[in-house]
């Protein structure tokens, strides 16, 4: 995956992203052990590492910026996505991987020793069903249903005063016309991400007060 470290940082440096080489090695590496266990494990419909680096790993990068601080968790990480991610660029994070696919989680389970990753938990349960010892400052999901869903589904696992950061493409106004009650939208951040002509946002919500 060597040749792709050229379009790696260059994309980064256009999102103010700022990759050390380490960081770059750990990317290439996780992208590396993806395309290795995709086709076993079917963690992606895409099946072509140059692709996998755009739409996968460059459009993970593009909410680094703006996903808080404090423990985070990623539910329904799937590969991983944006939770390994976040994890390489953030690693002094705690930063929880929930999934309810025995497969991808001992996929997500490797990467984490693999690469290593310290900062990273994997588990392997469904979102409704997890009830973690701390709550988390932060609930992020790049592939969650709906919104209404990610909320309903993980609320209890938010600390007060914590935000959930939902990854969409075209912003979604019938989801969030449909927000539970006691939740609001607290910002919208219209995401660029170089090699990608879709729309790309991020929806910030948190407990109305």
């Amino acid at each position: 995956m060597e040749q792709f470290r050229p379009r790696l940082s260059e994309a980064a440096a256009q999102m103010s992203v700022g990759l050390s080489e380490q960081q770059q090695s750990q990317l290439l590496e996780y992208l590396a052990l993806f395309d290795r266990w995709n086709s076993a494990y079917n963690l992606s419909a895409i099946r072509d590492p140059e692709q996998m680096l755009e739409r996968h790993l460059i459009d993970s990068l593009s909410v680094v910026n703006f996903c808080g601080e404090g423990p985070l968790i990623d539910v329904g990480s799937g590969g991983g996505l944006p939770g390994i991610p976040l994890a390489i660029m953030h690693p002094q994070r705690p930063i929880t991987l929930l999934d309810s696919n025995g497969k991808k989680t001992r996929f997500l389970f490797q990467v984490a020793s693999t690469l290593p990753l310290p900062n990273v938990t994997v588990v392997n349960e469904r979102v409704e069903s997890f009830i973690p010892e701390q709550p988390f400052a932060g609930v992020v999901s790049r592939a969650f249903a709906s919104i209404d869903d990610m909320v309903a589904g993980s609320e209890h696992m938010l600390a007060p005063g914590g935000r959930f950061y939902a990854m969409k493409g075209k912003l979604p106004e019938d989801e969030l016309s449909a927000l539970p009650k006691g939740i609001k939208v607290e910002q919208v951040h219209r995401l660029t991400v170089p090699g990608c002509d879709a729309e790309r946002h991020l929806i910030q919500l948190c407990r109305a007060q």
